[in-house]
């Protein structure tokens, strides 16, 4: 890759206009400015919305664009990416390839947390076709001096223009078509046609009719986080080990050996604000709250403040802080929710009352999801009808800089499909232009099409609908949808097992077993996935006929023994050591999946572009039952014969084998 300037860059085909306008316009004019764009540039993907919405990469990851290049008649043309970090002089240049039926491919790699853009443009290959040409009548045995000639020419009107290329490279096109001025005829078919010449005229010859695609694409570069990491999410106000006493972070400061050596990274901590008393909710979830009811965290507000202030038991800001610093020592980031709720409480209902929804009789409007009602929980309000409320806006951005400053670089976002999409877009760039490597998760169980906005508007990971995918043609058909189409450069998931709110029907019903299957699946199958605290330990009772736990933190502060009997701690450090050693199981759409005939097993596999890393998986779905199939071993994948040998090693019991031949058991 190499700076460009394109210096015979076209203009871009002017907006249709009407009839009787273009009859009055020079003809001439009209021809040239149209002809201008004489190669056809087409499908570029990714192209988000029609370039509405920036696709996503990582910092030092190549990324990939496709497009469709293609001449008129038989003429032969070359293309090539032109990429940059917004606000940036000049143009990067990488290579496209030619795959197949006009297609072409080809990756740059950014290297900036930041804005790029991107665009594509093509070119006749005038010196290729010339190239085919001669061969192909040298071949047949035809004269080609004439036709040499040209080619010689072809070489000294590069030289003389002077469009591109080093300075070396313009006087070595002088050079050589000086010296190819006096040569017979074999000399010149031997030297143009040769490598040395060829490379030359690409680096450094001709582009004949210049394309350049009409528009200029966005591409958002985040960290490595955004696209690779684990989270493990627990209540601070349980972390005492006593039901009685309010954990502080102090005591989440004790824990933080425990998450890191569970092999997580991040470290997501539920509301830590104080809680309002009006309508706070009792143990799981009633409304008759008993004094010593510490009430839900997501009921934000209180008279010790708001969104910008600490629960007071959990400790100050210099305890908080206390944490960030340890936490960081450990390996772990803190991850904070962040929950446009109020409760009747918060300070913000006295000092903007019209921040808020207010029924006829006076009161204020609590939060509904019919039929779930949440009476301690008031929302926010982002319009006042039809007009913006720019201050709420402002305000909201406002809490968000305010827990960076002290330290907090990821935020999990509780519910963002209820607030307005032009705001998350506004604010999630409002705060990356000054922190680019601020991360944000967006929770939101709802409508795919929903979903997948809160992507491209800028949630750097979303929650998923693999909480509810069990099977093996639900599993292979959504992580398809997932990794083969547009979403691949826009969501990236986050696969938790399990959250507080949620506690799966298919953990409820299968033990320890289903326990594992989901770990493997969900840190296996995805760059980002998580667990909730209690997950480890195979906790699944739920509240009958419902897919909440019984006895919730959500209300109440609990005690756990870490080292009850049946705990899968020790498959969660497995599963995170391979992942952390094993770079194929570091991205996402790498994903293939490959035969097994049992329905009841999930057989695929991960790897890297060279194959260096490249790890099988075959998952049992069925939690009661053993199960047993046939397969393909895909030796295909390495150029092999199906009677070939290879050798095999085994990552869960450690010790080493060969598969001989294609089909295994």
């Amino acid at each position: 890759m190499k700076k460009t300037e394109i210096k015979s860059t076209p203009r871009r085909r002017a907006a249709a206009t009407p009839a009787r306008a273009q009859a009055a316009d020079d003809p001439t004019a009209i021809i040239v400015r149209m002809a201008e764009e004489r190669v056809a540039i087409e499908g570029v993907d990714p192209e988000i919305d029609g370039g509405r919405f920036p696709a996503k990469a990582i910092v030092g990851r190549p990324f990939e664009v496709e497009v469709d290049v293609f001449g008129e008649g038989h003429d032969m043309v070359d293309a090539a990416i032109l990429w940059r970090r917004v606000g940036e002089d000049g143009w990067t240049e990488a290579p496209l390839e030619a795959t197949d039926n006009q297609r072409w491919a080809g990756t740059f790699t950014p290297l900036a947390n930041a804005m790029h853009e991107y665009t594509v443009i093509g070119w006749r290959d005038v010196w290729g076709m010339w190239q085919s040409e001669v061969s192909k009548k040298q071949a047949a045995g035809v004269s080609i001096t004439l036709e040499l000639e040209e080619g010689v020419r072809l070489v000294a009107a590069s030289a003389q223009a002077g469009e591109r290329g080093t300075a070396d490279d313009r006087i070595a096109l002088t050079q050589l078509a000086a010296g190819m001025k006096a040569a017979d005829d074999g000399t010149r078919f031997a030297v143009l046609t040769g490598e040395e010449a060829g490379a030359l005229m690409r680096r450094a010859g001709h582009r004949a009719n210049l394309t350049r695609y009409h528009r200029v694409l966005r591409l958002w570069v985040d960290r490595p986080a955004a696209a690779f990491s684990a989270w493990y999410e627990l209540f601070p106000r349980s972390m005492s080990g006593d039901p009685h006493r309010h954990g502080t972070f102090d005591d989440v400061i004790a824990r933080l050996p425990y998450v890191r050596g569970l092999g997580f990274d991040v470290l997501y901590f539920p509301p830590i604000h104080p809680i309002g008393l009006t309508n706070r909710k009792g143990k799981n979830n009633t409304l008759d709250a008993q004094p010593d009811d510490v009430g839900s965290p997501y009921a934000i507000g209180a008279a010790e403040g708001g969104h910008d202030a600490l629960h007071p038991e959990l400790g100050g800001f210099e305890a908080f802080k206390r944490l960030i610093d340890a936490a960081r020592e450990q390996g772990l980031e803190i991850a904070l929710d962040y929950a446009l709720n109020c409760s009747p409480d918060h300070p913000w209902i006295k000092q903007h009352p019209d921040w808020f929804d207010w029924r006829p009789d006076g009161s204020i409007r609590y939060a509904e999801n019919p039929p779930k009602k949440y009476e301690d929980i008031v929302n926010v309000r982002f319009y006042d009808g039809d007009k913006v409320i720019p201050e709420v806006w402002i305000a909201q951005r406002d809490v968000f800089l305010f827990w960076i400053s002290h330290g907090v670089k990821i935020f999990r976002v509780d519910n963002p499909h209820t607030k307005a999409y032009a705001f998350w877009e506004w604010v999630i760039a409002e705060v990356q232009k000054q922190h680019p490597d601020v991360l944000f998760l967006s929770e939101a169980f709802t409508r795919p099409k929903v979903m997948h906005r809160l992507a491209k508007v800028g949630f750097s990971q979303s929650y998923s609908y693999f909480t509810w995918r069990t099977t093996k043609e639900e599993l292979t058909e959504y992580m398809l949808e997932l990794t083969r189409t547009e979403k691949r450069h826009t969501m990236r998931v986050n696969f938790f097992v399990n959250t507080p709110d949620i506690n799966p029907v298919y953990l409820q019903t299968s033990g320890r077993a289903g326990h594992q299957v989901r770990l493997v699946l969900a840190s296996s199958l995805a760059g980002n996935y998580g667990v909730y605290s209690g997950f480890e330990l195979c906790e699944a009772t739920p509240i009958p006929g419902r897919e909440e736990y019984l006895n919730s933190e959500k209300y109440e502060i609990r005690a756990w023994d870490w080292d009850r009997p049946g705990n899968i701690r020790d498959d969660i450090a497995r599963m995170n050591m391979l992942r952390q050693t094993h770079p194929a199981l570091q991205e996402f759409a790498n994903v293939e999946f490959y035969n097994m005939w049992n329905d009841n097993i999930l057989f695929y596999g991960k790897r890297t572009e060279d194959k260096s890393s490249f790890l099988l998986f075959a998952v049992n779905l069925d939690p009661h039952n053993g199960q047993g199939a046939d397969f393909e071993v895909p030796l295909w994948e390495f150029g092999l014969p199906d009677n070939a040998s290879i050798e095999v090693e085994d990552l869960v019991q450690n010790y080493t084998f060969t598969w001989s031949g294609k089909y295994q058991h």
